[in-house]
């Protein structure tokens, strides 16, 4: 009844009064057993990071350095097939914390918070190409169209804010090959879509009103209720109109929310200090605003926080030539806000109930492309989870002799994401939605949870 009169306004007040009492009961399904997350905060390294290069580290490169890979072990066929010799990494690696986990020189203000991570080295995906495996990693599916984990998420669970979106991206200036689907809410509800915000300015378009006074913004929405009323008398409920109620009365509410989560001037200087906001190289600038507005939405309930990168290097983590310096400078780009966000985190207590996921959507190969890049490797890679129910300190899984292929623990996208939702209160075979006669679901028919790394 309340999702019927008064266009579907009656459920949204509902909806509010509701998640007041507890996190998680204006979604659609709401928690299956108790939550160790409460949001999650995904750094997403467009393009793949090499994992020999950042958190596995490989001797054996640098002992058959130069050497023919196809001489040494099988060479698969690789996305430009421009094979060259074994490539040692150009970084050291030293061990921190008291883990003793090892990481590169790209990451020495990462590494200083090596005890709060859990580092999986043993990811594999289904797709050595860019598009396919950005769909892949982001929606458990390698083609277009399916519902991100972002929508997921807030599909089941709702949003715990009454003014902002469930599902926010971050856009640092490098919208992933396969476009803002990776965001989509597929064939949910259009108001589970990510809502694409800038680090810097407004964040997004239009979010000042164009009448002349609040009254008559009011006044034309009420007037846009009235007509959607009569169009659901007439027609009955109809998911995309009541998905557009939702959205337009969200707007009309981001229209102050929005402006006072930008303001970073809020922020206290030793805190823009550790994010890097005055940073010299501007792209850390860039990272830095984006993970400390990360912080600042989670604070505010928001559900699901996507960080893009900023575009520091000639072509993202895509270094097929120019790794050293291209490498470098994505690292500089991300490092210190990254490790700063951390800390902001767990200084604040929030780290406990935030789940940080950092991972691109495939690694490199152990031997170079040309003479001084690295080609795509989907066979094994490095990721790290963080906070939220993560058992920190910890190294997952494991490839080969090379950092080549994935020999232990493999784990599948679908086992991330069903790791990841199970941390949020979610049981992913449980949380589905009926679409072309069949219950979907974001893991498909797989996925596993990943206990080994959970606290």
């Amino acid at each position: 009844m309340l999702r019927q009169s008064a266009a579907g306004f009656g459920a949204v007040a509902l909806s509010a009064l509701l998640h007041e009492q507890s996190f998680g009961v204006d979604g659609i399904h709401g928690l299956h057993h108790p939550a160790k997350a409460r949001s999650v905060i995904f750094l997403y390294m467009d393009g793949g990071p090499s994992q020999v290069d950042t958190f596995d580290p490989k001797p054996f490169l640098t002992k058959y350095d130069g050497q023919d890979p196809g001489k040494l072990f099988k060479v698969e066929a690789t996305q430009f097939n421009n094979n060259g010799t074994v490539l040692a990494s150009p970084w050291k690696f030293q061990q921190y914390g008291e883990s003793g986990i090892p990481v590169s020189d790209l990451f020495p203000h990462v590494a200083q918070c090596v005890d709060d991570l859990a580092v999986v080295r043993s990811m594999v995906s289904e797709f050595p190409e860019h598009t396919f495996a950005n769909y892949f990693l982001h929606t458990g599916s390698g083609i277009q169209g399916r519902p991100s984990m972002g929508a997921w998420t807030t599909y089941g669970l709702g949003s715990a804010s009454d003014n902002l979106p469930g599902f926010v991206v971050v856009n640092g200036g490098l919208i992933p090959p396969g476009g803002l689907d990776c965001f989509g809410n597929g064939f949910l509800p259009a108001s589970y879509q990510g809502s694409v915000f800038k680090p810097s300015g407004t964040a997004v378009a239009n979010i000042e009103r164009r009448e002349p006074t609040a009254q008559a913004q009011r006044r034309k929405l009420d007037l846009i209720n009235q007509l959607d009323a009569v169009s659901i008398q007439q027609y009955g409920d109809h998911e995309a109109l009541d998905s557009a109620i939702r959205n337009y009365e969200l707007a009309y509410e981001m229209q102050m929310a929005v402006p006072e989560l930008m303001d970073l001037a809020q922020e206290p200087k030793h805190i823009r200090d550790l994010y890097g906001l005055d940073a010299e190289f501007n792209h850390t600038r860039t990272f830095a605003a984006e993970c400390l507005l990360a912080r600042r939405l989670v604070e505010r309930g928001v559900r699901f926080v996507e960080l893009t990168c900023p575009h520091a290097a000639g072509d993202r983590w895509d270094q097929h030539k120019e790794l050293v310096k291209e490498h470098g400078r994505n690292a500089l780009a991300v490092d210190q806000p990254i490790a700063a966000l951390l800390t902001d985190l767990k200084q604040r207590g929030m780290l406990d109930e935030t789940l940080v996921v950092w991972a691109g959507e495939f690694g490199r190969t152990p031997f170079a492309q040309g003479k001084d890049g690295r080609d795509h490797n989907q066979y094994g890679f490095s990721i790290w989870l963080a906070g939220g129910g993560i058992k920190g300190g910890t190294i997952y899984g494991s490839t080969d002799e090379w950092g080549y292929k994935a020999i232990e623990g493999r784990t599948e996208i679908h086992d991330l994401h069903a790791t990841m939702l199970h941390l949020l209160g979610v049981d992913h075979t449980k949380s589905t939605f009926r679409f072309g006669g069949r219950d979907m679901r974001l893991t498909d028919v797989k996925g596993h949870i990943v206990r080994d790394i959970l606290a």
